[in-house]
């Protein structure tokens, strides 16, 4: 992923408190992202269904059926960031 597109999904989980982000103490440049643990065990559940979800859909598909799939996933995040820079408060 792009590092505007990160920045905003790291911003809009922080917000409620489903992200923590804490100062590395080996570089304070740096922040540490982390699940808070309030949402972890939720979290953890909902990503090894999708992920087992994805690991069955792609099994089957041939090397160019998958490149065919991140192209589109690359072209929809390319999408998302140019919205993401024509509404900058959205």
């Amino acid at each position: 992923m792009a590092p505007t597109t990160v920045s905003l999904m790291v911003s809009e989980l922080s917000r409620p408190g489903i992200l923590q982000r804490t100062a590395d103490p080996a570089d304070r440049r740096r922040r540490i992202v982390a699940i808070a643990p309030a949402y972890a065990a939720a979290i953890g559940e909902w990503l090894s269904g999708s992920a087992s979800a994805w690991e069955r859909v792609m099994r089957d598909l041939s090397p160019a059926e998958r490149a065919t799939v991140i192209k589109a996933l690359h072209a929809y995040e390319a999408a998302l960031e140019q919205s993401a820079r024509r509404q900058p408060n959205a």
